[in-house]
């Protein structure tokens, strides 16, 4: 396997790995703040999918106006990806403002505690 095999495959493996330790902390953690961790992960992982999909040697973006040909990038999954890290910051942000309320009204964030709690 050359060099360039492996630089060409390794947004893939490093998404895959980020895709694994999100999905991890999201079932196996009791700390809603490493759940909340481990979601922000799955969706940074899925947006270096999307990137690296829409990424193509020698094109030019299709924005840049002076590209000496007429090859470019299709724009629609950087839009995509634009859009994913915008709502990933709300989810986040809602997310850990239910944790706030969570801590406030069972006095933990732990998951096994608020299951005692409602037995």
């Amino acid at each position: 396997m050359s060099w360039d095999t492996v630089f060409m495959i390794m947004p893939y493996l490093t998404v895959v790995i980020l895709l694994s330790i999100g999905l991890y902390a999201v079932l196996f953690k009791k700390n809603l703040i490493k759940i909340i961790m481990g979601i922000a992960i799955m969706q940074n992982g899925t947006n270096l999918f999307l990137v690296s999909l829409a990424y193509r040697d020698g094109y030019y973006a299709p924005i840049f106006t002076g590209a000496e040909s007429t090859e470019m990038v299709m724009p629609t999954p950087h839009a995509l990806t634009l859009t994913s890290i915008v709502i990933g910051l709300a989810t986040t942000a809602l997310l850990l403002s239910f944790t706030m309320m969570i801590k406030k009204h069972y006095n933990s964030i732990n998951t096994e505690d608020m299951r005692r709690c409602k037995e």
